[in-house]
C-alpha cells in the first residue's frame, strides 16, 4: 500500500530557513569590466578593440591541426593529467633551446586548461590558508592575477611599475622602457610572510619587456629573500626590435621559477584553453597536484592540435611572419593616435596600446549610467570614448589595486590583434576625436 508522504507533512511557511549564502568574495563582485565593456560597445556597434581576442582567424594549418586532432577517436577520451606526451615533448624541446637547458617532458612540464589556470595552480600550490602568505604583484597587474591570490588563501601586495620622472606621458609618445620597477620600494613591500613574486614580461597592458639588467635586479631581490618567481610570458613570442629575456636562464633562477604560456596567445587561438609551466621538478610537482585537483585534466583534441601546431610552425617560419604582422599592427594603430593628436606608449611587446587621453575634455553636462559612475574617473573616459566616437577600449585602472588607480586614470588600453579593415574603421571614427581636444597651452 503506498503513503502521500507530501499530504502528511506539516506545510512550512516560505521564510521559515534561511537561505544560502554566498562567500563575500564572490557576492560583491560586480560586473567584470570585459563584459561591461563589450556590453557598452555593442549598444553603439563600436570598433572593438578592448578584448584581447583575435578578430581575424588563425592560419589554416592551425585549424586543420585541430580539425584533424578530432578524428582520431583516442583524442575524445581524458588526457593525462600532466599533458598529452606529444605536446609535453613539443614543450619539452622549444623551452630547452629558449632556456638553454635540457627539459624532462616527463617531470618539468605541465600542460593547463590555459595560462590563467596554469597560475592559479601555482598560487594554490605554494600558498596556504590562514598563514597570511604573501603575492607581490607588479602594477599595472592582469586583473586575474588577485583573485588567483585570494582564491589559493593568499593576500596579494602591489608595487607599481611607474613612468620616469623626466617624462611627460600626458604630452608626449613615450617608450614602454620609460616604466621602471623602483627596486627599493619592491623590496620594501617584501615581508617574512612574502612566497611569491609575479612576473609578467613582455607585459600586458604596458607592453613593456624586462631588460635583462632589470630581470638580475629582480632576480637579486628573489634570491635574497627565498621568493618562487612566477613568470607569465605569454606573449613571449611577440617583441618589437627587443629581445625577451626569460628570467629563469638567469643564474640561479631555474630554480625559482615556474614560466608560464599559453597556446592561445601563441598561435592566435584564445578559445582553445590550453597552457602549460616549465620549471624543475620540485615546482611542477605541486603544481601538477594542484592542476589535478582543480580541472583534473587539460581537454584532449586540442592538446594534440597545438602539438601539430607547434610541429608545423618550426618549419613553416609561422613565429617570425606572425612577429612581422603584429608589428604592422601596431606600427598603423600608432600612426592613427599620432594622426588624432594623442600620445602613447610604444609597445616592445605583447599587443596592446596604452594611450594617453588626457588631452580630451569631456562635457561638464555629460550624462554617465550609475555603473560607470561608481567605477571612477577612468571608467568614464573609456566610456565616453566608446560612446562618442564608436570605438572600443578598456579601463586600465581595472589592473591596479585602489591604492594606485589614480596612475592610469588618463590611459586607454587598446589591442592591436585586430583585422586591417578593423584598425581603418577605427582610424576614419576618431576623427571626430579631435573636436574634445584640450589646448595644451
Amino acid at each position: 500500500m503506498s503513503r502521500n508522504f507530501a499530504s502528511t507533512a506539516p506545510a512550512l511557511a516560505a521564510n521559515t530557513f534561511a537561505r544560502p549564502q554566498s562567500a563575500p568574495m564572490y557576492s560583491s563582485t560586480g560586473l567584470d569590466v570585459w563584459t561591461m565593456m563589450n556590453q557598452v560597445a555593442a549598444s553603439v556597434d563600436a570598433v572593438n578593440l578592448g578584448q584581447g581576442f583575435m578578430s581575424f582567424p588563425p592560419k589554416d594549418f592551425i585549424k586543420r591541426a585541430a580539425q584533424e586532432a578530432f578524428t582520431e577517436d583516442a583524442n575524445n577520451q581524458y588526457a593525462p593529467p600532466r599533458g598529452r606526451p606529444r605536446l609535453l615533448e613539443q614543450l619539452a624541446a622549444r623551452f630547452a633551446e629558449k632556456l638553454g637547458r635540457p627539459i624532462d617532458p616527463g617531470s618539468e612540464v605541465s600542460v593547463h586548461a590555459g595560462a590563467n589556470e596554469a597560475l592559479l595552480s601555482a598560487f594554490t600550490a605554494f600558498l596556504e590558508h590562514g598563514k597570511g602568505q604573501e603575492a607581490i604583484l607588479i602594477e599595472p597587474a592582469f586583473d586575474q592575477y588577485t583573485p588567483n591570490v585570494l582564491m589559493a588563501g593568499g593576500k596579494p601586495v602591489y608595487v607599481p611599475l611607474r613612468v620616469c620622472a623626466s617624462k611627460d606621458p600626458a604630452t608626449n609618445t613615450i617608450s614602454s622602457s620609460d616604466w621602471k620597477l623602483d627596486y627599493t620600494e619592491l623590496e620594501a613591500a617584501i615581508t617574512a610572510n612574502t612566497r611569491i613574486l609575479v612576473l609578467n614580461t613582455p607585459h600586458n597592458p604596458v607592453g613593456k619587456v624586462f631588460a635583462r639588467d632589470e630581470l638580475e635586479a629582480i632576480a637579486t631581490i628573489t634570491q635574497r629573500h627565498n621568493l618562487l618567481v612566477i613568470s607569465d610570458e605569454v606573449y613571449e613570442h611577440l617583441t618589437y626590435a627587443t629581445d625577451h629575456v626569460s628570467i629563469a636562464t638567469l643564474p640561479g633562477m631555474w630554480e625559482r621559477t615556474i614560466t608560464v604560456g599559453s597556446a592561445g596567445k601563441l598561435f592566435g587561438v584564445t578559445g582553445w584553453r590550453v597552457g602549460w609551466a616549465i620549471g624543475p621538478a620540485e615546482l611542477i610537482h605541486p603544481t601538477l597536484s594542484a592542476h589535478t585537483r582543480i580541472v583534473f585534466t587539460t581537454n584532449t583534441p586540442l592538446q594534440e592540435g597545438v602539438a601539430s601546431a607547434f610541429v608545423q610552425a618550426t618549419s613553416n617560419g609561422f613565429f617570425d611572419s606572425q612577429r612581422v604582422e603584429y608589428e604592422r599592427r601596431r606600427d598603423r594603430l600608432m600612426a592613427i593616435f599620432d594622426d588624432v593628436g594623442l600620445p602613447y606608449v610604444v609597445p616592445d611587446g605583447a599587443y596592446y596600446l596604452l594611450v594617453n587621453a588626457a588631452a580630451i575634455k569631456i562635457p561638464d553636462t555629460y550624462e554617465f549610467p550609475d555603473f560607470i559612475k561608481e567605477r571612477g574617473p577612468n571608467f568614464k573616459l573609456v566610456y565616453f570614448f566608446i560612446k562618442e566616437f564608436g570605438v572600443s577600449g578598456i579601463p586600465p585602472t581595472e589592473f591596479y589595486s585602489a591604492e594606485h588607480k589614480a596612475l592610469a586614470n588618463d590611459y586607454i588600453r587598446f589591442a592591436f590583434c585586430k583585422t586591417d579593415e578593423g584598425l581603418e574603421d577605427a582610424s576614419k571614427r576618431l576623427q571626430k576625436l579631435k573636436l574634445y581636444l584640450q589646448s595644451s597651452s
